[in-house]
């Protein structure tokens, strides 16, 4: 216990005492630090690899987008029924309308395989 005494001044102990407990703070408010600068990189390095989760979840749903870009172009010409279309007249008009769709999917499909953007 720190008491000043009549003279005002400290013990030889106390003084001791008190040079203890500032290192002793010292101590502590480095080791505070450290665990604080720990616990910062472990919280940026969490957010890196969310944010590359993200990104990748973010890739796929652009490659569909565009895989499914062609289909929905060729079925929303289709659909329009207009008479002069020649090809509705044709026995095999709607298999192969089927089949350039499904085309239109597969084809940008595997070029993004085999450019390993998937």
């Amino acid at each position: 216990m720190l008491v000043e005494t009549d003279t005002g001044r400290w013990t030889k102990d106390q003084k001791a005492q008190f040079k203890t407990q500032q290192r002793d703070i010292a101590s502590l408010t480095d080791h505070a630090s450290y665990l604080s600068n720990k616990i910062t990189f472990v919280l940026d390095a969490m957010l890196g690899v969310v944010n590359l989760e993200q990104n990748n979840i973010i890739k796929l749903f652009s490659v569909m987008a565009v895989v499914l870009m062609p289909p929905t172009l060729i079925a929303s010409i289709y659909g329009m029924n207009f008479k002069t279309m020649p090809e509705l007249e044709h026995p095999w008009g709607y298999p192969i309308a089927l089949v350039a769709m499904l085309l239109a999917a597969v084809l940008p499909y595997a070029f993004f395989k085999w450019k390993r953007w998937l």
